[in-house]
C-alpha cells in the first residue's frame, strides 16, 4: 500500500492493489484519493479525527481537505459529523451541516473533499441509514485470491469519481474490469465510450478525441463530435494511454482539469463531464522519469492505479475460468458442458498462459472444437502442438513466438509494409511493434529504387 507523499515530485508505485486488514465482522474505515490509501479499524467506544492535519487520526493531505474536517463516532452505530469544513462532507452525494450527524454503515460512501471514505467489512444486522446500495462487479474472474481484492476495490471505487488507471500485461482484463466498473458506478445509464490511444492514426488523434468543426481541415465538410465529447455523461475508457504522443497529453490534461475541450478548429469551449478510466500495459512510472508521459496527467488519470496480475500469479483461477469457458461454448452450441480430464487440468496449470486470460479462452474455445462434444483432455489443448514449420525453435516457447513472429510477417504483407497500419490490425502501438520487429530480427520496408 502507498504512502502519502508530501513532496509533489515524487510519483508514487504504480502498482497498487488494496487489501483489507480487518476479520470478519470487523468494520474499517477506507480513505481514498490521488492514488493513496489509508485504512483505520473502527473500534467500539473509539472515534477518529479526519482531515489535513498533522494530528488527524485519518490525514488526508489535499487542498480540498480542512485541517479538521470531519469526525467518525464508532458506538452502537457508526455516525460520521461535519465539523465546519470548507467543502463540506456528504453523505450517500446529500451535504451536512456543520455539525450535522448522519449513520453510516457498511457501503456508506463519505465525500471528504476530492476524497472518498467508504465502510467496509459486516456490521452483523441490516444496512445501516445512509449506507447506499452497492452493486456487485460482474467480472469473468472466480472471486478469490487477488481477484477477490480488484472486485472489492472497484466496488468500493463504483459511487466515486476518483478517476482509475488499470494496470497489467496484455491479455489480463483490464477492459473487462473498466467495464465493469462503469457497469457498477452510478453513471452506469450512460454511455462507456472505449479508446484504443494507439490505434488512433496520429495526424487524426486530436480530431478524434475532441471533435472538429466543419472546415477545420480538408476533408472536414461537417462539424464531428469526438469520442470524450460522446461519453458525456458516462464513462471513457483510455485504453493504451502510454501510447498517446506529448501534444495530445497536453489537450487532453486541459480537458481532464477543466471539465471542457475545444473541437478542433472551434473557438468556444465545450462543458463535458466524464468519468476517466485508464488501462496500460507500460510502466507509466517510468515513462514519466523518461519524459515521455506527462507527471501532472499521470497524477489525473492514476487516482487509483489497480494492477491486474498476470494469469501465472493466479494459479487456482485457471481451471475454474477453463471451466467458465466451457459453459458458455457449450451454451451456445445449446449442448451439455464437457468435463476437463485430471490430464488437461494439470497441462493447464503447469503452462505460463503469456497471453494470459485472452489466450486461456482461445485455448478452451479452441479444445471445444476438437473435443467435438466429449470430455476435454490434454491432446485437445494443443498447448505443445507446434504452429509454423519443423525448422521452428521447438517447445512451447519457441511456438508462441514463432507465432507472434509470423502473425507480425503476415500483418506488414497486408498493410504493404505501413508500420502504423500493421499495428493498429495487431491491437498494439507503433512503438511495440517496432520493438518487437527488432526483437525478432524483422526489416522494415525497403525503399524502391
Amino acid at each position: 500500500m502507498t504512502a502519502p507523499s508530501d513532496d509533489p515530485a515524487v510519483v508514487p508505485t504504480a502498482s497498487f492493489v488494496w487489501t483489507s486488514k480487518t476479520g470478519s465482522g470487523a468494520l474499517a474505515l477506507v480513505a481514498i484519493w490521488d492514488g493513496h490509501c489509508v485504512e483505520r479499524v473502527l473500534e467500539a467506544g473509539s472515534s477518529l479525527l479526519v482531515g489535513r492535519a498533522h494530528e488527524c487520526d485519518v490525514r488526508i493531505d489535499h487542498k480540498s481537505v480542512s485541517r479538521h474536517h470531519a469526525r467518525i463516532y464508532v458506538g452502537e452505530r457508526v455516525e460520521v459529523e461535519d465539523l465546519g469544513s470548507s467543502n463540506g462532507t456528504r453523505v450517500g452525494g446529500l451535504p451536512l451541516g456543520r455539525g450535522d450527524r448522519s449513520v453510516i454503515g457498511p457501503g456508506a460512501l463519505i465525500g471528504v473533499g476530492i476524497a472518498t471514505l467508504v465502510v467496509q467489512g459486516h456490521s452483523g444486522g441490516a444496512r445501516a441509514a445512509g449506507a447506499s446500495p452497492q452493486r456487485k462487479a460482474r467480472l469473468p474472474w472466480p472471486r478469490q485470491g487477488v481477484m477477490a481484492q480488484v472486485c472489492d476495490l472497484i466496488e468500493v471505487l463504483s459511487e466515486s469519481e476518483l478517476s482509475v488507471l488499470f494496470l497489467g500485461e496484455t491479455g489480463v482484463g483490464k477492459q473487462v474490469a473498466a467495464l465493469a466498473l462503469h457497469e457498477t458506478s452510478a453513471r452506469r445509464e450512460g454511455p462507456f465510450v472505449s479508446v484504443n490511444c494507439a490505434a488512433l492514426p496520429e495526424p487524426l488523434i486530436e480530431s478524434e478525441l475532441f471533435g472538429h468543426e466543419r472546415g477545420a481541415f480538408t476533408g472536414a465538410d461537417s462539424a464531428k463530435p469526438g469520442l470524450l465529447e460522446s461519453a458525456s455523461g458516462g464513462s471513457v475508457l483510455l485504453d493504451e494511454i502510454g501510447e498517446l504522443p506529448l501534444g495530445t497529453q497536453a489537450k487532453l490534461l486541459t480537458a481532464v482539469e477543466s471539465g471542457e475541450l475545444r473541437r478542433v478548429g472551434g473557438v468556444q469551449p465545450r462543458r463535458i463531464d466524464v468519468r476517466y478510466i485508464s488501462a496500460t500495459n507500460r510502466d507509466l512510472v517510468r515513462a514519466v522519469d523518461e519524459g515521455t508521459f506527462r507527471r501532472d496527467l499521470f497524477y489525473r488519470l492514476a487516482g487509483m492505479p489497480i494492477e491486474i496480475p498476470p494469469l501465472r500469479q493466479r494459479q487456482d483461477e485457471m481451471v475454474l475460468l477453463a471451466k467458465s469457458f466451457l459453459a458458455e461454448a457449450a451454451e451456445r452450441q445449446r449442448v451439455r458442458v464437457p468435463a476437463l480430464s485430471d490430464g488437461a487440468e494439470k497441462k493447464l496449470r503447469s503452462h505460463g498462459f503469456p497471453g494470459n486470460v485472452r489466450e486461456l479462452r482461445n485455448v478452451i474455445q479452441r479444445a471445444f472444437a476438437l473435443a467435438r462434444g466429449g470430455d476435454v483432455e490434454v491432446a485437445h489443448l494443443a498447448l505443445g502442438a507446434p504452429v509454423t514449420s519443423a525448422s521452428q525453435t521447438s517447445g512451447l516457447k519457441g511456438s508462441v513466438r514463432a507465432l507472434e513472429r509470423q502473425r507480425i510477417v503476415d500483418a506488414l504483407a497486408q498493410t504493404g509494409g505501413n508500420q502504423t497500419a500493421a499495428a493498429t490490425l495487431l491491437g498494439i502501438g507503433r512503438r511495440t511493434l517496432i520493438d518487437k520487429m527488432e526483437a525478432f530480427g524483422i526489416s522494415g520496408p525497403r525503399k524502391a529504387r
